[in-house]
Protein backbone atom coordinates (compact mmCIF):
# COMPACT_ATOMS: atom_id res chain seq x y z
CA UNK A 1 0.00 0.00 0.00
CA UNK A 2 2.92 2.39 0.84
CA UNK A 3 4.53 2.02 -2.86
CA UNK A 4 1.10 2.24 -4.58
CA UNK A 5 0.15 5.33 -2.35
CA UNK A 6 4.02 6.75 -3.28
CA UNK A 7 3.27 6.39 -6.62
CA UNK A 8 -0.16 8.43 -6.21
CA UNK A 9 2.00 10.62 -4.78
CA UNK A 10 4.84 11.48 -7.60
CA UNK A 11 1.60 11.28 -10.05
CA UNK A 12 0.15 14.18 -8.55
CA UNK A 13 3.24 16.44 -8.24
CA UNK A 14 4.02 15.82 -11.86
CA UNK A 15 0.38 17.06 -12.73
CA UNK A 16 1.03 20.51 -10.79
CA UNK A 17 5.06 20.92 -11.31
CA UNK A 18 5.56 24.52 -11.39
CA UNK A 19 3.54 24.54 -8.07
CA UNK A 20 5.60 21.83 -6.68
CA UNK A 21 8.61 23.40 -7.49
CA UNK A 22 7.48 26.77 -5.79
CA UNK A 23 6.27 24.95 -3.25
CA UNK A 24 9.24 23.37 -2.23
CA UNK A 25 11.45 26.44 -2.77
CA UNK A 26 11.45 27.66 1.04
CA UNK A 27 13.04 24.27 2.14
CA UNK A 28 15.57 24.13 -1.05
CA UNK A 29 16.26 27.84 0.53
CA UNK A 30 16.38 26.70 3.76
CA UNK A 31 18.16 23.31 3.88
CA UNK A 32 21.27 25.35 1.24
CA UNK A 33 21.36 27.86 3.80
CA UNK A 34 21.99 25.57 6.86
CA UNK A 35 24.33 23.49 5.23
CA UNK A 36 26.56 26.12 3.23
CA UNK A 37 26.82 28.25 6.61
CA UNK A 38 27.63 25.68 8.98
CA UNK A 39 30.57 24.19 6.58
CA UNK A 40 32.02 27.53 6.12
CA UNK A 41 31.70 28.09 9.78
CA UNK A 42 33.58 24.87 10.17
CA UNK A 43 36.11 25.37 7.36
CA UNK A 44 36.84 28.93 9.28
CA UNK A 45 37.44 27.42 12.66
CA UNK A 46 39.48 24.48 10.93
CA UNK A 47 41.78 27.33 9.48
CA UNK A 48 42.10 29.57 12.59
CA UNK A 49 43.35 26.32 14.01
CA UNK A 50 45.48 25.19 11.46
CA UNK A 51 46.78 28.73 11.52
CA UNK A 52 47.61 28.86 15.28
CA UNK A 53 49.22 25.78 15.08
CA UNK A 54 51.06 26.42 12.33
CA UNK A 55 53.00 28.98 14.66
CA UNK A 56 54.57 26.78 16.30
CA UNK A 57 53.99 23.43 18.57
CA UNK A 58 53.44 23.74 22.56
CA UNK A 59 54.25 27.96 22.18
CA UNK A 60 53.62 30.32 24.65
CA UNK A 61 54.10 34.12 24.44
CA UNK A 62 55.76 35.81 26.59
CA UNK A 63 55.43 39.80 26.27
CA UNK A 64 55.41 42.68 28.23
CA UNK A 65 51.95 44.32 28.66
CA UNK A 66 50.89 47.54 29.86
CA UNK A 67 48.28 47.44 33.10
CA UNK A 68 45.11 48.21 31.27
CA UNK A 69 43.24 47.77 34.86
CA UNK A 70 43.26 51.04 35.92
CA UNK A 71 41.85 54.46 34.60
CA UNK A 72 45.04 55.26 32.12
CA UNK A 73 47.61 52.24 30.94
CA UNK A 74 51.47 52.28 32.18
CA UNK A 75 53.93 51.21 29.77
CA UNK A 76 55.62 47.91 30.89
CA UNK A 77 59.51 47.66 30.85
CA UNK A 78 61.20 45.18 28.26
CA UNK A 79 62.31 41.98 28.67
CA UNK A 80 66.49 41.27 28.71
CA UNK A 81 68.14 38.12 27.23
CA UNK A 82 69.06 37.09 31.03
CA UNK A 83 65.50 36.76 31.63
CA UNK A 84 65.22 34.08 28.52
CA UNK A 85 68.21 32.69 30.06
CA UNK A 86 66.43 32.49 33.25
CA UNK A 87 63.57 30.60 32.00
CA UNK A 88 65.38 27.89 30.06
CA UNK A 89 67.33 27.39 33.68
CA UNK A 90 64.83 27.43 36.04
CA UNK A 91 61.47 26.42 34.07
CA UNK A 92 61.61 22.44 34.50
CA UNK A 93 58.37 22.60 32.05
CA UNK A 94 59.99 24.69 29.21
CA UNK A 95 61.39 23.26 26.55
CA UNK A 96 62.98 25.69 24.13
CA UNK A 97 63.15 29.74 24.35
CA UNK A 98 63.86 32.14 21.66
CA UNK A 99 64.13 35.56 22.79
CA UNK A 100 63.16 38.34 20.10
CA UNK A 101 63.06 41.73 19.27
CA UNK A 102 61.81 43.15 15.94
CA UNK A 103 61.46 46.06 13.80
CA UNK A 104 61.25 47.47 10.28
CA UNK A 105 63.66 48.07 7.34
CA UNK A 106 64.29 48.80 3.68
CA UNK A 107 66.14 45.85 2.67
CA UNK A 108 67.88 46.18 -0.98
CA UNK A 109 69.87 43.85 -3.42
CA UNK A 110 70.62 45.01 -6.60
CA UNK A 111 67.87 47.34 -8.46
CA UNK A 112 65.71 45.66 -6.00
CA UNK A 113 64.32 47.04 -2.54
CA UNK A 114 61.58 45.60 -0.29
CA UNK A 115 60.25 47.34 3.11
CA UNK A 116 59.88 44.18 5.63
CA UNK A 117 59.98 43.39 9.66
CA UNK A 118 63.08 42.59 10.78
CA UNK A 119 63.55 39.74 13.72
CA UNK A 120 66.65 39.46 15.92
CA UNK A 121 66.68 36.31 17.67
CA UNK A 122 69.00 33.32 18.20
CA UNK A 123 68.80 29.68 16.18
CA UNK A 124 66.04 28.54 18.27
CA UNK A 125 63.69 30.92 16.93
CA UNK A 126 63.33 28.82 13.72
CA UNK A 127 61.99 25.68 15.39
CA UNK A 128 60.33 27.03 18.14
CA UNK A 129 58.10 28.70 15.44
CA UNK A 130 57.71 25.54 13.33
CA UNK A 131 59.63 26.97 10.21
CA UNK A 132 62.11 24.74 7.92
CA UNK A 133 64.70 25.84 6.00
CA UNK A 134 63.88 25.42 2.41
CA UNK A 135 68.37 26.29 1.88
CA UNK A 136 71.03 27.08 3.64
CA UNK A 137 70.68 26.90 7.51
CA UNK A 138 70.51 28.89 10.46
CA UNK A 139 73.59 30.96 12.55
CA UNK A 140 76.22 29.00 14.26
CA UNK A 141 77.06 29.81 17.74
CA UNK A 142 79.68 31.96 16.89
CA UNK A 143 77.59 34.26 14.65
CA UNK A 144 74.94 34.46 17.17
CA UNK A 145 77.50 35.59 20.18
CA UNK A 146 79.30 37.89 18.09
CA UNK A 147 76.50 39.71 16.09
CA UNK A 148 77.83 38.46 12.80
CA UNK A 149 75.82 40.39 9.85
CA UNK A 150 74.10 37.48 8.55
CA UNK A 151 70.80 36.68 8.02
CA UNK A 152 68.10 34.16 6.43
CA UNK A 153 65.08 35.15 4.41
CA UNK A 154 61.18 34.50 4.62
CA UNK A 155 59.79 32.91 1.31
CA UNK A 156 57.96 36.63 0.16
CA UNK A 157 61.88 38.45 0.71
CA UNK A 158 63.32 36.05 -0.92
CA UNK A 159 60.75 36.16 -3.91
CA UNK A 160 60.99 39.82 -3.95
CA UNK A 161 64.30 40.61 -3.90
CA UNK A 162 66.10 37.27 -6.11
CA UNK A 163 63.40 35.81 -8.01
CA UNK A 164 64.26 32.75 -9.27
CA UNK A 165 67.87 33.22 -8.49
CA UNK A 166 69.40 31.16 -5.70
CA UNK A 167 70.54 33.91 -2.58
CA UNK A 168 72.59 32.03 -0.67
CA UNK A 169 76.17 33.69 -0.62
CA UNK A 170 74.81 37.15 -2.00
CA UNK A 171 74.85 39.83 0.40
CA UNK A 172 71.81 42.36 0.78
CA UNK A 173 71.80 45.44 2.64
CA UNK A 174 69.24 45.60 5.58
CA UNK A 175 68.99 49.41 6.65
CA UNK A 176 72.15 50.38 6.53
CA UNK A 177 74.00 47.00 7.58
CA UNK A 178 75.09 44.86 4.52
CA UNK A 179 74.03 40.97 5.85
CA UNK A 180 75.04 37.90 3.97
CA UNK A 181 72.00 35.13 3.23
CA UNK A 182 73.16 32.23 5.36
CA UNK A 183 69.52 30.74 4.78
CA UNK A 184 65.96 30.45 3.26
CA UNK A 185 62.72 29.18 4.80
CA UNK A 186 59.53 27.22 3.15
CA UNK A 187 56.93 28.90 3.01
CA UNK A 188 53.88 29.22 5.49
CA UNK A 189 51.47 31.82 3.91
CA UNK A 190 49.00 33.90 5.22
CA UNK A 191 47.60 33.29 8.33
CA UNK A 192 43.81 33.84 9.51
CA UNK A 193 44.86 37.03 11.07
CA UNK A 194 45.52 38.23 7.62
CA UNK A 195 49.59 39.09 8.10
CA UNK A 196 51.79 37.47 5.45
CA UNK A 197 54.26 34.79 7.66
CA UNK A 198 57.06 35.08 5.30
CA UNK A 199 57.31 38.69 5.08
CA UNK A 200 60.48 39.40 7.67
CA UNK A 201 64.09 38.90 7.74
CA UNK A 202 65.78 37.46 10.76
CA UNK A 203 69.26 38.02 11.95
CA UNK A 204 71.06 37.23 15.38
CA UNK A 205 69.64 39.39 18.06
CA UNK A 206 73.07 40.56 18.89
CA UNK A 207 73.40 42.38 15.69
CA UNK A 208 70.07 43.69 15.89
CA UNK A 209 70.41 45.14 19.29
CA UNK A 210 74.12 46.29 18.46
CA UNK A 211 73.57 48.17 14.93
CA UNK A 212 70.15 48.34 14.52
CA UNK A 213 67.49 49.01 17.77
CA UNK A 214 70.39 50.28 19.97
CA UNK A 215 69.76 48.43 22.70
CA UNK A 216 69.40 45.87 24.68
CA UNK A 217 65.60 45.30 24.83
CA UNK A 218 63.80 42.00 23.74
CA UNK A 219 60.28 42.32 22.50
CA UNK A 220 58.95 39.34 23.14
CA UNK A 221 59.77 35.61 24.20
CA UNK A 222 59.00 32.37 22.42
CA UNK A 223 58.49 29.54 24.49
CA UNK A 224 57.89 26.03 23.45
CA UNK A 225 56.93 23.25 26.51
CA UNK A 226 58.03 19.92 27.12
CA UNK A 227 54.53 18.70 25.85
CA UNK A 228 50.82 19.35 25.45
CA UNK A 229 50.09 18.77 28.93
CA UNK A 230 52.28 21.19 30.88
CA UNK A 231 51.63 24.22 29.15
CA UNK A 232 49.47 25.13 32.47
CA UNK A 233 52.51 24.54 34.60
CA UNK A 234 54.82 25.71 32.05
CA UNK A 235 52.79 29.37 32.59
CA UNK A 236 52.53 29.19 36.15
CA UNK A 237 56.36 29.15 36.79
CA UNK A 238 57.48 31.48 33.67
CA UNK A 239 54.81 33.68 35.64
CA UNK A 240 55.98 33.01 39.09
CA UNK A 241 59.51 33.67 38.09
CA UNK A 242 58.74 36.81 35.92
CA UNK A 243 56.98 38.55 38.54
CA UNK A 244 60.17 37.81 41.02
CA UNK A 245 62.84 38.80 38.04
CA UNK A 246 60.61 42.09 37.28
CA UNK A 247 60.03 42.62 41.31
CA UNK A 248 55.85 42.69 41.40
CA UNK A 249 54.93 42.76 44.96
CA UNK A 250 52.44 40.55 46.12
CA UNK A 251 48.70 41.38 44.89
CA UNK A 252 50.73 43.78 42.20
CA UNK A 253 49.30 43.18 38.64
CA UNK A 254 51.19 41.24 35.85
CA UNK A 255 52.63 43.62 33.80
CA UNK A 256 53.42 41.23 31.20
CA UNK A 257 50.98 38.38 29.59
CA UNK A 258 51.61 34.73 28.58
CA UNK A 259 49.30 33.72 25.40
CA UNK A 260 49.36 30.03 25.48
CA UNK A 261 48.43 29.51 21.30
CA UNK A 262 46.51 26.62 21.82
CA UNK A 263 43.99 28.48 24.67
CA UNK A 264 43.41 31.10 21.86
CA UNK A 265 42.24 28.63 19.33
CA UNK A 266 40.17 27.73 21.14
CA UNK A 267 38.73 30.87 22.15
CA UNK A 268 38.70 31.33 18.44
CA UNK A 269 36.95 28.40 17.74
CA UNK A 270 34.70 28.68 20.54
CA UNK A 271 33.15 32.18 18.95
CA UNK A 272 33.29 31.06 15.30
CA UNK A 273 31.43 27.88 16.24
CA UNK A 274 28.86 30.53 17.94
CA UNK A 275 28.69 32.37 14.86
CA UNK A 276 28.45 29.08 12.83
CA UNK A 277 24.89 27.99 15.26
CA UNK A 278 23.53 31.58 15.21
CA UNK A 279 23.93 31.94 11.08
CA UNK A 280 22.67 28.41 10.99
CA UNK A 281 20.12 29.11 13.33
CA UNK A 282 18.65 32.29 11.18
CA UNK A 283 18.63 30.18 7.87
CA UNK A 284 16.86 27.52 9.49
CA UNK A 285 13.88 30.10 9.95
CA UNK A 286 13.79 29.85 5.84
CA UNK A 287 12.66 25.75 6.71
CA UNK A 288 9.63 26.64 8.83
CA UNK A 289 8.88 29.62 5.95
CA UNK A 290 8.96 26.60 3.40
CA UNK A 291 6.62 23.81 5.72
CA UNK A 292 3.84 26.66 5.93
CA UNK A 293 4.20 26.88 2.01
CA UNK A 294 3.69 23.12 2.19
CA UNK A 295 0.81 23.40 4.43
CA UNK A 296 -0.93 26.44 2.80
CA UNK A 297 -1.06 24.29 -0.68
CA UNK A 298 -1.62 21.03 0.51
CA UNK A 299 -4.81 22.80 1.83
CA UNK A 300 -5.29 24.23 -1.31
CA UNK A 301 -4.75 20.87 -2.72
CA UNK A 302 -7.69 18.79 -0.13
CA UNK A 303 -9.81 21.88 -1.35
CA UNK A 304 -9.43 21.26 -5.51
CA UNK A 305 -9.76 17.39 -4.87
CA UNK A 306 -12.70 17.15 -2.39
CA UNK A 307 -14.71 15.50 -5.11
CA UNK A 308 -12.02 13.02 -5.92
CA UNK A 309 -11.68 12.16 -2.05
CA UNK A 310 -15.15 11.74 -2.11
CA UNK A 311 -15.56 9.40 -4.59
CA UNK A 312 -12.31 7.35 -3.33
CA UNK A 313 -14.54 6.91 0.09
CA UNK A 314 -17.58 6.24 -1.09
CA UNK A 315 -16.11 3.09 -3.36
CA UNK A 316 -14.59 1.81 0.02
CA UNK A 317 -11.22 3.37 0.98
CA UNK A 318 -10.58 4.15 4.67
CA UNK A 319 -9.84 7.47 6.11
CA UNK A 320 -6.42 6.72 7.06
CA UNK A 321 -5.71 5.71 3.65
CA UNK A 322 -6.51 9.00 2.28
CA UNK A 323 -4.90 10.96 5.37
CA UNK A 324 -1.53 8.46 4.52
CA UNK A 325 -1.95 9.62 0.56
CA UNK A 326 -2.18 13.63 1.36
CA UNK A 327 0.47 12.94 4.34
CA UNK A 328 3.21 11.42 1.63
CA UNK A 329 2.47 13.74 -0.82
CA UNK A 330 4.14 15.89 1.97
CA UNK A 331 6.75 14.74 3.09
CA UNK A 332 8.06 13.77 -0.45
CA UNK A 333 7.62 17.69 -1.25
CA UNK A 334 9.71 18.23 1.53
CA UNK A 335 12.24 15.27 1.03
CA UNK A 336 12.69 16.11 -2.74
CA UNK A 337 13.24 19.85 -1.24
CA UNK A 338 15.54 18.47 0.97
CA UNK A 339 17.56 16.91 -1.36
CA UNK A 340 18.15 19.68 -4.07
CA UNK A 341 18.97 22.00 -1.35
CA UNK A 342 21.67 19.75 0.23
CA UNK A 343 22.82 19.53 -3.42
CA UNK A 344 23.05 23.19 -3.67
CA UNK A 345 24.56 23.89 0.05
CA UNK A 346 27.44 21.85 -0.34
CA UNK A 347 27.86 23.29 -3.89
CA UNK A 348 27.75 26.99 -2.48
CA UNK A 349 30.07 26.02 0.28
CA UNK A 350 32.87 24.52 -1.86
CA UNK A 351 32.62 27.98 -4.12
CA UNK A 352 32.64 29.87 -1.20
CA UNK A 353 35.49 27.88 0.13
CA UNK A 354 37.50 27.93 -2.53
CA UNK A 355 36.76 31.31 -3.18
CA UNK A 356 38.08 32.80 0.60
CA UNK A 357 40.85 30.09 0.71
CA UNK A 358 39.09 28.28 3.55
CA UNK A 359 39.44 24.31 3.47
CA UNK A 360 36.19 22.79 2.67
CA UNK A 361 34.68 20.45 5.34
CA UNK A 362 31.76 18.72 4.80
CA UNK A 363 29.51 17.77 7.85
CA UNK A 364 28.21 14.64 7.51
CA UNK A 365 25.95 15.30 11.07
CA UNK A 366 24.51 18.89 9.91
CA UNK A 367 23.74 17.11 6.67
CA UNK A 368 21.54 14.73 7.88
CA UNK A 369 20.40 16.74 10.34
CA UNK A 370 18.79 19.05 7.75
CA UNK A 371 17.66 16.22 5.55
CA UNK A 372 15.69 14.63 8.68
CA UNK A 373 14.67 18.56 9.46
CA UNK A 374 13.05 18.98 6.27
CA UNK A 375 11.67 15.72 6.20
CA UNK A 376 10.03 16.37 9.62
CA UNK A 377 8.62 19.79 8.76
CA UNK A 378 6.95 18.22 5.59
CA UNK A 379 5.47 15.65 7.98
CA UNK A 380 4.53 18.30 10.69
CA UNK A 381 3.06 20.75 8.00
CA UNK A 382 1.39 17.79 6.20
CA UNK A 383 -0.46 16.27 8.88
CA UNK A 384 -3.30 18.94 9.51
CA UNK A 385 -4.42 19.16 5.78
CA UNK A 386 -4.25 15.11 5.59
CA UNK A 387 -6.22 15.12 8.64
CA UNK A 388 -8.73 17.42 7.07
CA UNK A 389 -8.94 15.03 3.37
CA UNK A 390 -8.87 12.12 6.00
CA UNK A 391 -12.20 13.73 7.78
CA UNK A 392 -14.10 14.77 4.90
CA UNK A 393 -17.45 12.71 5.07
CA UNK A 394 -18.41 10.87 1.38
CA UNK A 395 -21.54 12.47 0.76
CA UNK A 396 -20.55 16.02 1.80
CA UNK A 397 -17.66 15.90 -0.28
CA UNK A 398 -19.91 14.10 -3.74
CA UNK A 399 -21.63 17.37 -3.61
CA UNK A 400 -18.40 19.89 -3.58
CA UNK A 401 -18.90 22.37 -6.57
Amino acid sequence: MIWTTWIMALREIRRNTMRSILTTLGIVIGVASVIAMVTLGRGATAKITADIASMGSNLLILAPGADRRGPAAQTAPAFKLQDAKAIVREASAVASVAPSATGTQLIVYGDKNWNTSITGTTNDYFEVRGFAFAHGGGFSDAEESTGAAVCVLGETVRHQLFGLQDPIGATIRVGNIPCAVVGTLKTKGHSSFGNDQDDFVAIPLATFQRRIAGNTDVGAIFITTVSDHEARRATWQIQSLMRERRRIAPGGADDFTVEDMKEIAKTLGSVTGALTGLLGAIAGVSLLVGGIGIMNIMLVSVTERTREIGIRLAIGARGREVLLQFLVEAVTLSALGGLVGAVLGLGASYAGAREVGLPFKIAPDVLLLALGFSTTVGIAFGFFPARKAAGLHPIDALRHE
